[in-house]
């Protein structure tokens, strides 16, 4: 009898990458998807099979997805701006999330991990919790794709009689990185001095591992159809964050950001989207992201994954601190490696 085989996608990321370590460290069976096979660094010294699949291109994901039992859904355009947003992010992880669960069905796949995010939760009532239903807010269009693709993924799990376990992480930071993730960018500006001032928009910092080892959790524990918060209870400020890592490296002489009033962020954020307009690059800050986030403190309420996939992660302060080690001291020789 051949041995199970538990398919990663987006399997050069940050999380997947993390997730097919520990897979691999549980003696499972690994085939990792990656859409660009000509990158192959993130799987080098790793015994798993790697295939070329892309969300968007169901010929390629019927490929991979051949004789596999365990899916982790992991590949999604996670990105909070784009030039066309709602084509770029929304339509790509919303048709993905169809595409997934499709060719699932077709394939024969029995259980699916399926990477949601806290951006699908309602901020209205704190700590977030799951019971409390999705993101009411539909200003941004990466939030609204998480918010739809969650509850797509429960649909059609149903619809299929396939069973799905929903993950919800916060802002993965740590290693292993072979490009930087959104929010370990957010960690390598600290470092770099490159927090001007404090949006008072707080974040909820989850070692990339914890996540890692909570989806593999979710996969033998996890309830059907069931979501579950893979985060820290508490939130960690701005402020916070830079004061942690000018204390770990007084040499940088970083400067605590200051808060500034919520009008002149809103000026400010509103030069920077112009400028984003002529450049094709990211702006810092956007308006809709403060009018969904000023002040509003990402605390979240994890009971249900502690008693349920035995989740336990490291602090908040102890992964940015690791997180802060790996990027000033390993991740330049990576970069340029």
């Amino acid at each position: 009898m051949s041995k199970e085989i538990s398919l990663v996608t987006g399997a050069n990321g940050h999380l997947g990458n993390n997730l097919v370590r520990v897979l691999l460290s549980k003696g499972v069976n690994v085939r990792a998807t990656t859409r660009n096979m000509g990158n192959q660094q993130a799987f080098e010294g790793l015994d798993c099979e790697v295939v070329q699949a892309d969300i968007t291109d169901r010929a390629s994901l019927k490929k991979a997805f051949s004789g596999v039992t365990n899916l982790y859904a992991v590949g999604a355009n996670f990105s909070m701006w784009a030039k066309k947003p709602k084509e770029e992010i929304y339509d790509t992880n919303v048709q993905g999330t169809i595409n997934v669960f499709d060719t699932a069905k077709e394939c024969g796949i029995k259980n699916i991990v399926f990477i949601s995010s806290v951006a699908s939760l309602d901020y209205t009532k704190l700590p977030a919790n799951v019971d409390n239903g999705y993101n009411k807010d539909r200003r941004n269009w990466y939030y609204n794709s998480k918010n739809d693709s969650d509850k797509l993924a429960i649909e059609l799990g149903k619809k299929y009689g396939i069973r799905t376990v929903l993950i919800l992480p916060s802002a993965m930071i740590g290693s292993e990185a072979y490009k930087l993730s959104y929010s370990n960018d957010l960690v390598y500006q600290i470092l770099n001095n490159e927090i001007p001032v404090d949006t008072n928009i707080s974040l909820n910092w989850i070692d990339v591992k914890d996540v890692a080892l909570g989806a593999f959790n979710a996969m033998q524990k996890g309830k059907n159809g069931e979501r579950y918060i893979l985060a820290n209870e508490q939130h960690t400020s701005i402020q916070e964050s830079v004061k942690i890592a000018s204390e770990l490296f007084p040499e940088l002489k970083l400067k605590i950001p200051k808060k500034v009033p919520k009008f002149l962020l809103y000026s400010v954020a509103g030069l920077m989207e112009f400028s984003s307009k002529l450049t094709g690059k990211a702006p810092l800050l956007e308006r809709h992201y403060i009018d969904m986030f000023y002040g509003v403190n990402q605390d979240f309420n994890i009971s249900k994954s502690r008693k349920e996939l035995n989740f336990n992660p490291k602090s908040s302060k102890e992964a940015l601190i690791e997180a802060l080690e790996y990027l000033k001291n390993d991740w330049k020789v990576k970069k340029t490696a």
